[in-house]
Parts: structure tokens; sequence; C-alpha cells
């Protein structure tokens, strides 16, 4: 799937299903409270890709393939990174519910995760 305009799409990252003490909390109680959702970018939007034709000079009966990349990225959030949005942004796709069409302005964030070991 390509987004189109200034979009990215978007994977849901679920929230672990108990706390560090052992509290379980039920999939309810989580959404009620959540106000934003963070998400990994798994497509951006794309210029058209160009495509390059090579031409052999063998007498080969097969076709002229196409090769070529895919476009430059014009949504301005890197493919990968982690971002915050608010949970009632985005549209849902309708084949996975952990996808989402986000608008790139309805980004709050774009989120670093920083290890333990490395914080003071």
């Amino acid at each position: 799937m390509q987004p189109l305009g200034p979009r990215v799409l978007v994977r849901i990252i679920k929230d672990p299903d108990r706390l560090e003490s052992g509290l379980f909390l039920p999939e309810g109680a989580k959404e009620n409270t959540r106000q934003a959702l963070l998400g990994e970018v798994v497509e951006v939007a794309r210029t058209m890709p160009k495509v390059n034709y090579e031409l052999d000079d063998d007498d080969d009966d097969d076709d002229d393939a196409p090769t070529g990349t895919l476009g430059e990225n014009v949504s301005g959030v890197p493919l990968g990174a982690k971002v915050l949005f608010a949970k009632t942004r985005g549209l849902t796709v309708p084949w996975d519910e952990s996808l989402r069409i986000v608008d790139v302005r309805h980004l709050l964030a774009i989120v670093d995760e920083i290890p333990e070991e490395a914080m003071q």
C-alpha cells in the first residue's frame, strides 16, 4: 500500500497487557485512559518512481524489463520512525485493524527511544 499526498501508513504498537507490578489491564481500561497512540511508520508517500529501461545488445527473447527504485520520500517523516498521534486521527485500513493512514499534519511527535542504560 502506498499512501498518497502528505500521509504515512502507521502500524499501531500495542501496549503491554501487564504493568511492571504484574497487574493485568483489560483492553477496555487501556482504551479509556489513552489519548494518543504510538505507532511505527511502515510506508511513506513518495514521488512517482523513475523507471529505467535497459536495452541489451543480446538477441535474447526476453522482454526489456523495467528496472527502477522507489520514489523519494515526500512525507517528511522517515520510514521506520516511531510517531505519536491522537487516537481519533487517521483512517483504519479495512483489512488490518493495526494499520492507519495518517496525515502528516496530525502527527504529534517523532519518538526517539533511549535505552535505559544510556539514561543517567
